[in-house]
């Protein structure tokens, strides 16, 4: 288990991560629909999750969920005994994800998906991005996102952090074999 609290230019964020747990969250960044999406993340990984952002700019608000979760998850992922890695594809509706992940402590989001042009939560920008960017910052993962299809963003939001969520969880379970 995990636990931090950070404190950045005013802003304020707490976490809890419970990586041996049933897939509760507890998250409140302030913006509804990435509530929701961790949510999804956790239960997918089976993490217990609590998360709390001081309330500020929207933007700001999701980069430091983002960031927050990240050291959070910093410590469990890089363990002696942790497999460190994990890939899956998970499908909603019409959309299909593909994300891979290694805990290699050089940080790096490398995603063929945009969704600028969306309005997600209300949001003017891709909120997706800046929380995939922060969360790879903090937790030190080469991450990649791959959209295969999609057409409706609440599937594609969906399908990506299910996605997220699987190999994250497969990334912190321990290594049955000494393979590096």
């Amino acid at each position: 288990m995990a636990a931090r609290e950070r404190v950045e230019a005013g802003s304020r964020s707490s976490v809890r991560v419970e990586t041996n747990g049933r897939g509760e969250a507890n998250v409140a960044t302030g913006v509804p629909v990435l509530d929701h999406l961790i949510g999804l993340l956790a239960g997918y990984a089976d993490f217990d999750i609590t998360l709390e952002v001081e309330p500020g700019a929207a933007l700001d608000e999701v980069a430091a969920a983002g960031r927050a979760l990240g050291q959070g998850l910093a410590e469990p992922l890089s363990a002696p005994n942790a497999r460190r890695h994990g890939a899956t594809v998970v499908p909603v509706d019409e959309a299909l994800a593909h994300v891979a992940l290694e805990a290699s402590g050089r940080p790096l989001v490398v995603s063929n998906v945009d969704l600028s042009a969306s309005r997600v939560g209300g949001l003017e920008s891709d909120l997706v991005a800046r929380f995939l960017e922060e969360l790879a910052e903090g937790a030190g993962l080469t991450l990649h996102v791959r959209l295969v299809h999609g057409e409706q963003t609440q599937h594609v939001l969906e399908a990506i952090f299910k996605a997220l969520g699987t190999a994250l969880g497969d990334a912190a379970q321990p290594r049955r074999g000494r393979n590096e």
